[in-house]
């Protein structure tokens, strides 16, 4: 049954850059002939009188047509044609996106050692002693040899300042071994590397300015505008564990690194979860000097290319196809404009925008009885979760799926499996969505890559070392987008959609001799990815 039914949606993703039809392919498979007909009739209230406007047949073709007519045919090439003319113009003066980091040079894979890696998050604090080189086999490695996971609640984010990173300093030592702390001395301190998912001013590969933290932490009080990697290693020494900050990087930064260590052919790093970005590794001739600030002596002696973080939700403003649910959305959001393609893509708004397609349904067809549950008229109460688990459910009456929609959405009416039929279809429409336009994304940053690589190589001196070296990563073949997040990890067929969306891209626009684009997944990226950005500053 699952087998079957990622063929069929294997062949609704072709279907639809071929332009044709999807709502007979997931009627037919997803949803009854009875329960289309029920549909058809519409509801009738207590008093007798029809409540519908319209059969729920027709209201979900106008879905199809809303969310998935733009992106059919050749609609995803066109968008990829804008979205590339706001990439190039935007890596070369916004200040707010396409963001060179300080991590200019990718692993060899030869890299080894003993690393501790923190990843900071709003909610978390993870520590990990991990370990690089040769496994068992005698291919490179990356293992986690000891982790702590720390919850950071309410009164942890209130400690204010150095309190704060006091706390963090003795979580650090309660996961690091005796002997690692006997072996780290102020002459030779133990390499820390460390994941921030908050702002900060960096000014090297393992400094940066503390900024305000937001997310209703206090630790940046009295704190701000001083060295985050000094000040975590002074927290350290208090706690007699000497260490020495080498580097500080992003979440999308990381997972790039963490695949490139074990497959060099990695050349970005994708997180969709609750948000979304992607890092890619570029020529720094690509980006405009401004965009780097103040760098230290010699760094573009030696920095080729480097890696960026796209800030890739800021882009798609003006160019992306807007539908009516996606408005309300927009109308009710503080920053309507300030990340169109994540409003459209990321598992912080798939449940919101699927929310408004529910109601209408549920106002104009008689769905769900024609009641709305009073939960739904809450922003954001119908999550992306809800819309995976609606998804996933490979029974024929959906039985789960109602269960799990009745407990979150209590209402008069019960919910039957049509009624889930229906919900489910809306669902679809906006995942296929969202998996054809981080597609899109990849692939457009994948051709960018490309060329902008290319015209490196052809700068350089003819027969040289250099040139010989640089031109061997035009040969990859397939390149690897390392990943992360729940929403590509987790929601239902999402990956494999996203997968075939890249595919057909690459062929529709005669670039397959370039090679493929591959998504991979990155476990524990941002821990790993940490300690490799770490590893790498020993190489340099």
């Amino acid at each position: 049954m699952a087998s079957f039914r990622k063929v069929v949606l294997a062949a609704i993703v072709k279907s639809l850059l071929r332009g044709k039809s999807l709502i007979q392919a997931i009627l037919a498979y997803w949803v009854s002939p009875l329960a289309f007909e029920e549909g058809k009739k519409g509801h009738i209230g207590a008093a007798g009188h029809r409540l519908s406007t319209k059969t729920l047949d027709e209201f979900l073709k106008e879905a199809e047509a809303a969310l998935l007519g733009p992106i059919s045919g050749d609609g995803l090439t066109r968008l990829s044609t804008e979205l590339k003319k706001q990439f190039l113009e935007r890596l070369q003066s916004d200040l707010e996106c396409m963001l060179p980091s300080y991590s200019h040079q990718l692993p060899t894979g030869k890299e080894a050692g003993q690393y501790l890696a923190l990843d900071v998050g709003g909610s978390t604090l993870r520590v990990a002693v991990v370990e690089l080189g040769p496994g068992e086999t005698g291919q490179q490695e990356s293992k986690i040899l000891r982790f702590r996971n720390f919850r950071i609640d309410k009164p942890i984010k209130d400690l204010e300042g150095v309190a704060f990173f006091d706390w963090m300093a003795a979580r650090i030592v309660e996961t690091v071994s005796t002997d690692m702390k006997r072996e780290h001395s102020p002459d030779q301190p133990l390499p820390m590397a460390l994941a921030w998912s908050f702002p900060i001013e960096q000014t090297s590969l393992g400094a940066g300015k503390l900024q305000a933290m937001g997310k209703g932490f206090m630790a940046n009080k009295g704190l701000i505008g001083q060295d985050l990697g000094e000040i975590v290693a002074a927290a350290c020494k208090q706690q007699r564990l000497d260490v020495e900050v080498e580097a500080i990087i992003n979440d999308s930064s990381a997972c790039l690194l963490s695949q490139a260590y074990t497959h060099p052919s990695t050349r970005f790093g994708l997180i969709l979860g609750t948000g979304l970005n992607v890092a890619v590794y570029l020529p720094t001739t690509l980006i405009g000097r401004q965009k780097f600030g103040t760098r230290p002596v010699g760094w573009f002696d030696r920095a080729s290319h480097v890696i960026v973080n796209t800030e890739l939700g800021m882009f798609g403003k003006d160019i992306l196809p807007i539908t009516r649910w996606d408005r309300q959305l927009l109308d009710g959001h503080p920053r309507p404009d300030f990340q169109p393609v994540e409003h459209l893509s990321s598992g912080m708004y798939l449940g919101e925008i699927a929310r408004f397609a529910l109601i209408e349904a549920i106002e104009t067809t008689g769905l769900f009885g024609g009641v709305v549950p009073a939960s739904l008229t809450t922003p954001y109460s119908l999550s992306t979760e809800t819309l995976s688990i609606v998804e996933s459910d490979e029974s024929s009456d959906l039985s789960h799926a109602k269960q799990v929609f009745a407990e979150r959405h209590p209402a008069s009416h019960q919910p039957t499996t049509s009624d889930l039929f229906g919900l489910r279809a809306l669902a679809s429409y906006v995942s296929i969505r969202s998996s054809a336009l981080v597609a899109t994304c990849v692939y457009t940053l994948w051709d960018i890559r490309l060329e902008s690589h290319k015209a490196y190589v052809e700068s350089l001196p003819v027969a040289s070392p250099e040139r010989t070296a640089a031109a061997s990563d035009l040969q990859l073949g397939k390149t690897m987008v390392a990943f992360n997040g729940s929403v590509i990890e987790q929601y239902p067929n999402y990956l494999g959609n996203c997968q075939r969306f890249a595919n057909d891209l690459v062929l529709a626009n005669g670039s397959s001799q370039a090679g493929t684009i591959e998504l991979v997944p990155a476990k524990e990226s941002s821990l790993i990815g940490a300690a490799v950005a770490s590893a790498c500053v020993k190489g340099a």
